[in-house]
Formats: C-alpha cells, sequence, structure tokens
C-alpha cells in the first residue's frame, strides 16, 4: 500500500472538525520539551510565549521538573485527559508508540516533525502507513510526519520550531494563506508576501502528509473571509477528487488558489519521491485538470509570489489583454518581443482611447500600446496617473502595467503620488515596475507603495511573466464559471482489454466519425471480393487484439493497385506477422479503401487513475513521437476550446493554407475531439483511445486507425 492510500480521507465534516482542533487549539502539549529557545522542543514553547498564546500550554520532559518557569510531566500519560493538540518532538522511533498514548489521553490531533519515515523508503514507508492507521483509528489529527509545523497569525498560535516574528494583523485587508509540503518553501512564501506588505494569515508546513494533506486545508482556509488568496506547493495531490472540490468550493467564494506543483521532468518527478515520499502521478494530466478548474499554475517560486501578490490584491481578475505605459522606448520594444515569447497579448488600442491618449503628449509623441510617454512626466508628472487611468477605460485591457525608469528621488515620489489614486481606484490588476534591479529607491517613495498594496516588481519581465499567469487564470475562471452540462452519448465499447481496429472502427461509425469503407477478411478469394466492391487502390491490415502496433510487424500494406498486387500483398502480411508474431492467429484483414491524401492528426484520449479522462490532440503519423505537438484537454471539453488549443500548436501554421495545400477543416478535428471525450466520460471502462491517423482534408476528416484499450 502506498502512503496515499494509506491517507484516504474520513468524511468532510468529521475531518473539517479534527482540523479546527488541529490548527485553534485552546490546549498544548509540547512533548520533548527543552529549555534552550535555539532547539526544537525549546523553539516551540519560545514562539508561543513570543505570541503571548493565552491557552493551556502542557510540557513533558523526562529530565526536567520545570521549564523556564512551567511545570513539566515525566509521560503523556500524565498529561489531562482532552488536550486538543501535542506536538511530539521525540526520535523516529518512539513515534508511534507516543501517538498511541495521545490517542489513550483523548487528544484531538498531533504534530509529528520527525522524518524518517516515506521519504526515507520502504521500511520508513510502511512505518509510516502504520503512523496513518493509527491515527485515523483514533481519530486523531496528523499534521506530519517530516513537517515543520504551522502558524495561525489570526488566533496567535506558532505551532513550529522555526523561530517566527510576532507579526500583528491589519484589522481590514486582504490576507494570503500558504500550504507547503516543504517548510523551507513555505517560510519563503511567508517572507515574500512579508517583503510586500501582505498579511498572512496561515504558513501550514505538511510534509510527507500521512493523513492530512493541502486538500484538507482549502475548505477551513476559504471559512475566513480576509483570505484573498491561498498558495500552496505541493510534490503530489494524493486525493485529487477532494481537492477538486474543494478547489471549486474556493471558486465559488472568489478566492484563487495558485498552485506550485514540480515534477514535469523525469528527475523533478525523482526528486519529489525523494523528499516526501509522494508517488507523482502523471503530470501533463494533473495540469490539464487543476487548469479547468481555475487553479492558477505556476511554474517557479517568483511566478508562485508574484502572481500571490497580484490576485490577492485582484482575486477575481476578468479576462483581458495587457496594456503598458512606460517612460522608456527601450522597455516599450523590449515589450513587444517578451509579451510574444510569453503568450501576453497585448491590446489595441481604440480609437476613442487613442484620440484621449493623444492629449496627454505632444503631437509628434506616437500613441500606442505600449505607451511611450517620452519626458513628458518631467514637466507633467500627473501624466503617470492620467495615462494609467485612460489606459484602463480600454475595454479589452484586463489588467495595466506600468514601467517606469525611477528617476530622482523627487520624481519617484511624483511616480507614486500620480499612480496610488489610480491603482486605488481600479477593478482591473494594476502592476507597477521601477527598473534598476537592486538600486536602492527613495524611502519616502517605498513606504507609500508598501502602504498602497500595490504589484510592485524591479524587472518589466518578471512583471509581465506574472501578468502572463494572472491573464492564464482570469480565462480560466470565466471559462469555469460558464462551463455548462456534458453531453454523454448511447454508444458503448465492446469487450475488455486490447480491441481491434475493425471492431474500434465500428464504435466510431456509430459515433458519427468517418472512417474509411472496409470489409474484413479471412481468405484470398475474400479479399480479392472485397476489393472488387470498394475499388482500388486499397489497403490491407492484420487485425488481432495483440497487433496494437500493425505496423511494426509488417501488418499493413498500403496502396494495392490490382488484384495481383493484393494476392501478393496478403501473402507478404502474414508472412511478416508469423514471423514477428510466431502462433498469433489472426481475426482476419481488414481491407479498405485508400484514404485522399491530407494533414495527419493525432486525436486520443487516456483515463488517469487519479485525475480520470483526458482528451489530446496533435501533429499525427509518426510525427507525434518524434515531435511531441499536442494538446491536453479534459474530456469535458468544447468545440471552440478545441479549436483554440489548435492555434496553439507548434505545428499550427499546417491547419491553414499552407505551400499551395488548402486550409484543413479544423472544425471536423475538434468534433472528434469533443465527440471522443464524451464517449469517455459516458463509459468509465475506458482506458485509452488513439486514433492516428486522423486524415483531415479541406473539408472533413476521416479515421484511418482507432485503437482502444479497456479495463
Amino acid at each position: 500500500m502506498t502512503g496515499a492510500e494509506a491517507a484516504q480521507p474520513a468524511a468532510t465534516s468529521s475531518a473539517t472538525a479534527d482540523i479546527d482542533r488541529l490548527l485553534r487549539p485552546r490546549s498544548i502539549a509540547i512533548v520533548g520539551a527543552q529549555p534552550e529557545p535555539a532547539s526544537i522542543g525549546g523553539g516551540v514553547l519560545a514562539n508561543l510565549e513570543a505570541f503571548g498564546y493565552s491557552g493551556e500550554i502542557h510540557l513533558v520532559s523526562r529530565s526536567r521538573d520545570e521549564i523556564r518557569g512551567r511545570p513539566c510531566v515525566k509521560a503523556i500519560g500524565d498529561l489531562p485527559h482532552g488536550i486538543d493538540v501535542a506536538v511530539l518532538i521525540v526520535p523516529q522511533a518512539a513515534i508511534l508508540d507516543s501517538v498511541g498514548a495521545c490517542a489513550e489521553r483523548g487528544m484531538g490531533a498531533v504534530v509529528v516533525f520527525a522524518s524518517g519515515f516515506a521519504e526515507a523508503g520502504d521500511e520508513g514507508r510502511l512505518q509510516q502507513d502504520e503512523l496513518a492507521r493509527l491515527c485515523t483509528d483514533s481519530g486523531i489529527a496528523l499534521l506530519g510526519p517530516n513537517c515543520m509545523g504551522y502558524t495561525n497569525y489570526p488566533d496567535g498560535i506558532p505551532l513550529t520550531f522555526e523561530p517566527v516574528d510576532v507579526r500583528p494583523l491589519a484589522s481590514e485587508g486582504r490576507r494570503v494563506a500558504v500550504v507547503a509540503q516543504s517548510g523551507a518553501t513555505a517560510a519563503n512564501i511567508r517572507f515574500a508576501m512579508h517583503a510586500r506588505g501582505i498579511d498572512v494569515s496561515y504558513v501550514i508546513a505538511t510534509g510527507n502528509e500521512a493523513t492530512l494533506g493541502a486538500e484538507h486545508f482549502i475548505d477551513v482556509l476559504i471559512r475566513d473571509p480576509q483570505n484573498a488568496a491561498i498558495g500552496i506547493y505541493v510534490e503530489q495531490i494524493r486525493n485529487p477528487g477532494l481537492f477538486l472540490d474543494a478547489a471549486r468550493r474556493a471558486r465559488a467564494r472568489g478566492i484563487p488558489i495558485v498552485l506550485l506543483y514540480p515534477g514535469s521532468s523525469a528527475r523533478g518527478r525523482a526528486a519529489a519521491q525523494s523528499h516526501t515520499g509522494a508517488l507523482a502521478g502523471d503530470h501533463a494530466v494533473m495540469e490539464t485538470i487543476l487548469r479547468n478548474e481555475a487553479i492558477a499554475l505556476v511554474e517557479t517560486t517568483d511566478e508562485l509570489f508574484d502572481v500571490l501578490a497580484i490576485l490577492s490584491r485582484f482575486p477575481t481578475p476578468r479576462p483581458g489583454k495587457a496594456g503598458v505605459v512606460t517612460n522608456s522606448g527601450a522597455i516599450r520594444g523590449l515589450c513587444f518581443d517578451f509579451c510574444e515569447r510569453i503568450g501576453l497579448e497585448l491590446a489595441a488600442l481604440s480609437p476613442e482611447i487613442e484620440a484621449e491618449m493623444q492629449t496627454l503628449v505632444p503631437p509628434y509623441v506616437h500613441v500606442d500600446n505600449p505607451f511611450d510617454i517620452g519626458t513628458v512626466g518631467f514637466a507633467n508628472p500627473a501624466i503617470y496617473g492620467t495615462s494609467a487611468a485612460v489606459l484602463l477605460k480600454q475595454p479589452d485591457v484586463g489588467m495595466a502595467l506600468l514601467s517606469y525608469a525611477g528617476g530622482s528621488p523627487k520624481m519617484q515620489v511624483a511616480k507614486s503620488d500620480a499612480i496610488i489614486p489610480v491603482y486605488a481606484a481600479a477593478t482591473k490588476p494594476v502592476i507597477l515596475n521601477i527598473v534598476g534591479d537592486d538600486y536602492p529607491l527613495d524611502e519616502r517613495f517605498m513606504a507609500e507603495v508598501r502602504a498602497s498594496g500595490i504589484p510592485f516588481f524591479r524587472s518589466p519581465e518578471r512583471a509581465m511573466r506574472a501578468m502572463a499567469a494572472v491573464s492564464a487564470y482570469a480565462d480560466a475562471l470565466a471559462a469555469a464559471n460558464d462551463a455548462g452540462s456534458v453531453e454523454t452519448v448511447a454508444t458503448t465499447v465492446p469487450g475488455t482489454g486490447v480491441i481491434p481496429e475493425y471492431a474500434g472502427k465500428r464504435v466510431l461509425a456509430d459515433l458519427g466519425i468517418a472512417v474509411p469503407r472496409g470489409e474484413m477478411a479471412t481468405s484470398v478469394a475474400d479479399v480479392v471480393a472485397a476489393a472488387e466492391r470498394l475499388g482500388y487502390p486499397v489497403v490491407v491490415k492484420a487485425q488481432a487484439a495483440a497487433l496494437a502496433h500493425k505496423s511494426d510487424v509488417g501488418g499493413v500494406i498500403v496502396n494495392i493497385a490490382d488484384e495481383a498486387a493484393l494476392r501478393a500483398a496478403w501473402d507478404r502480411l502474414h508472412a511478416s506477422v508469423a514471423a514477428a508474431k510466431p502462433g498469433l492467429v489472426l481475426d482476419g484483414v481488414l481491407v479498405e479503401e485508400m484514404a485522399k491524401p491530407g494533414l495527419e492528426i493525432v486525436v486520443g484520449a487516456r483515463r488517469d487513475a487519479q485525475w480520470g479522462p483526458v482528451v489530446l490532440v496533435g501533429l499525427g503519423g509518426v510525427w507525434i513521437e518524434a515531435l511531441k505537438d499536442a494538446r491536453l484537454l479534459p474530456a469535458a471539453t468544447t468545440r471552440e476550446r478545441v479549436i483554440a488549443e489548435l492555434g496553439k500548436l507548434k505545428a499550427a501554421k499546417l491547419l491553414g493554407p499552407f505551400r499551395g495545400q488548402p486550409a484543413r477543416d479544423v472544425g471536423a478535428i475538434a468534433d472528434v475531439v469533443v465527440t471522443l471525450g464524451r464517449l469517455m466520460l459516458s463509459d468509465p471502462s475506458i482506458a485509452e483511445v488513439d486514433i492516428n491517423p486522423l486524415m483531415v482534408g479541406a473539408e472533413g476528416a476521416v479515421a484511418l486507425d482507432a485503437l482502444f484499450v479497456k479495463d
């Protein structure tokens, strides 16, 4: 049994009650308490005292009668019954016995810092499984093992050995909550938010997640109306269904989730497993499903910090393009190039907005987006605000970047004085960038920027990367909120295991997907008669469930022009298959008309054991393996979305008129993808589908091959 399997969640209501005792305890026991603040046992106590924790604190120490004026007991069994949470600072070998003793004393939760569990190998995983079973059977909420605990800022409860600064929260304002498997990453997110003047409500380091994972904490965090966004770092989502349900509830409350999930590379997956014992699933499938549910996925820690900072101020951005105002022609030129590179689309100004912009600058200044105000700001500092306000009027501008050279301290303050009122009134994300890397800025300017809460950057490229992620989130959010029910299909796929091509094509035909005219034959006479009815040229294909890849064994012969060639092809096909697969008995040979030339596209689908079904479309034939030019979509996709994804292929130019070839029927491709997705949603026994190639012409598309695999 894996760690993920051992950590099946309890019912939502009881799990939430346990987590409340864990995160908001009225009584705490520190088992293994020590007097030195620099030690792990002393660090937890020092944090609680620094935060002025008002609940009961009980100390367990075998060697001391008191610590810092607080009495100690010798064993867990000497503690009062019903303490909310115990922090276990004991060796790994003593954890199971300690948790058992906590269960006997009726404790609600335990925090386990100790490592040496699933992240350490098979033996550690078995011990973690036993720990999980013990906590689940005892009704104990377990944080960890191999974790750094948590800090609850609103209630002043720091259950971590890491030194944590006391930070009073603003009575009003938007906060960020943090959940991370890595304790160091959790701390780094906290540092980044605090450096930007953003309050943090909770920092929860979940470690190996033996019973409680990130998905269990989302529901607790979204109950706080002051939580504007949740930043999450995980190396495995152990219960995808629970995570998606919680994410939908967060979306319904207008609270974005920003997620950094390593493991897209083979070495990244290996690192994740060695770090937390996570069993990484299919990263691409996970990304597809999570983006479809409007999770803001990011690729780097910088993006995690930056997107959280923007979405904490603007949690429900609307779809739109980017607008940029600058006082540098160089930045303007770089924006064009960089935005194209990262897929951040720049808005084209309407005639009305362009005319209003022109009134702000001399007639010789070219008005465009990005809008370069040049040196006008020296004589008229108000333009830093007025130009931004006009740009935000553009209907399809979804967010604005104000990217400037800083100038003198006086000019820096003039910029902030002009910009901050516009930002305060904005309903679209407004982002400020002062170029200059670590060059120090005026103290008053920085104080005003931090106090205002405007997302602030020192690099325009870093700002634009964050904007691209926010823009993608805005699109996904709108699509998720507008998503309706998905039609299912009545067609089912017969049989189990690999379904031969001829049977798979019958399914496609029932679904309305075009396939070549063809017949099955079991003798030379039958194949000749079938070819006469179909008309030459024809193709012959060996048919058997064991021949998933017929071409690899010589089981496909194409462009057969006449009867003599057909008889020779029959002999050659059987000889090739017999040599490659001795003893294999064919179901027969499929004889089909030769398809007209076209562009080869692959359309497929697969059912991930954790995340469910997805569909794939890309350049087909042998190119799918060579170039891997494909797009993944959720099974519940739409025709419009498929067409948009086709436009993102590296080979997208081949879909339009190209070197004398007509434009391809992208609508026909989309129809096949949508239909396949509906089939996957209708028949949960289908594990995989592969239509390769789907031959696409100027009108219509024909499935030349079909592979179905059923559980």
